[in-house]
């Protein structure tokens, strides 16, 4: 078997193939366009069984992992973290994109439980329209505390409510008031009202979309108490289909719910919380687990539970977080066995 390792950039791609034992077969630097693509096929003819291992950042190599698999090949996802540690124990000093190439090729070989690459399916349009929301939020909050500082200028016993801009009603009445008032700092805040109902027009009808698109895709996620269309959109998108995982506790481990174990001196068999994992599931997750908390489904009762056997609320939550992970992966799973076209297990 020969191992291609792929280091990427915006505008070229180097690749280096090395065999089963790690040893270099050769390199080439081609441009990241479907013609240098073309030629990267080319060259890579001369070897068989080929496998293609591209370090895991999917804006520099979604467009040259979409033209792998669509000629068929074969193509391995390397995180980041497994690709600096073999570069950091290979033999040649020093970085240069072969020498990164190299070493995810390597890290590849040493690692065959990579996650196998796949053309993208609807989970990705659930993921860019979640992702754009959340950036259109993000901005909308930006305009509204400007908005509110120049109102605080002009008046400052104007009333507005915390989050109220967001409302039409509010923002008629604050138009009201603009249109009173004159100056450099009256035409911003006009500006920046324009601003605020343009974005939640857009906020509103992207929800809409994710909407229709979750219930369609997920209707047993959906049915999960305290899962919203904004969490399960979240959940959707970043899991990317859920046969990437063999079981719940490789689920929770990507979520950021499996917790680490200690396994030293007097600490064996003792567990601290786990800091990594996918921070958006993660939060996806302890939204729904607020939720719960709030007496929406079994979660409120577990707490209790807990809290009875001397746990405080923070690590109950904690706990309860882990028991969704479960429960959302088990829905994940029930969807795709519903869904249209289920998707193989690939890792």
């Amino acid at each position: 078997m020969v191992m291609i390792g792929t280091d990427s950039h915006k505008r070229t791609h180097t690749f280096v193939a090395v065999d089963d034992l790690g040893r270099r077969l050769g390199e080439c630097t081609l441009r990241a366009n479907t013609d240098g693509h073309l030629q990267l096929l080319a060259w890579a003819a001369r070897y068989e069984a080929v496998t293609f291992a591209l370090e895991d950042c999917r804006h520099l190599t979604r467009r040259l992992e979409s033209d792998l698999l669509r000629a068929g090949q074969r193509v391995v996802r390397v995180p980041t973290r497994l690709m600096a540690g073999a570069r950091r124990g290979a033999r040649s000093p020093g970085k240069s994109d072969p020498i990164d190439a190299e070493a995810v090729a390597i890290a590849a070989l040493r690692h065959r439980d990579l996650p196998v690459a796949e053309l993208d399916g609807p989970a990705r349009e659930v993921k860019l329209l979640s992702d754009h929301r959340r950036d259109l939020v993000m901005q909308r909050t930006r305009a509204c505390s400007q908005l509110r500082w120049h109102l605080h200028e002009l008046d400052p016993d104007l009333p507005v409510p915390t989050r109220s801009l967001r409302q039409a009603n509010t923002r008629a009445r604050v138009q009201d008031f603009l249109d009173s008032q004159v100056g450099v700092v009256a035409r911003l805040a006009r500006t920046l009202l324009a601003r605020i109902a343009d974005l939640s027009v857009e906020i509103t009808a992207i929800e809409k979309e994710l909407k229709a698109l979750v219930t369609a895709q997920a209707p047993t996620l959906l049915a999960v108490p305290g899962c919203g269309v904004l969490s399960a959109a979240v959940i959707i998108g970043e899991t990317a289909g859920v046969h990437r995982f063999r079981d719940k506790d490789a689920f929770a481990r990507f979520t950021g719910t499996a917790p680490v174990p200690v396994w030293s001196g007097s600490s064996a068999g003792k567990v601290r919380l786990n800091r990594g994992g996918n921070r958006q599931m993660n939060y996806a997750l302890h939204m729904i687990a607020v939720t719960q908390a709030r007496g929406i489904g079994p979660g409120r009762a577990y707490l209790l539970k807990q809290q009875g056997r001397g746990k405080d609320r923070t690590a109950a939550v904690r706990l309860l977080r882990r028991r969704l992970s479960d429960t959302v992966f088990t829905a994940l799973r029930a969807d795709q066995i519903h869904a249209p076209t289920a998707l193989p297990h690939a890792a």
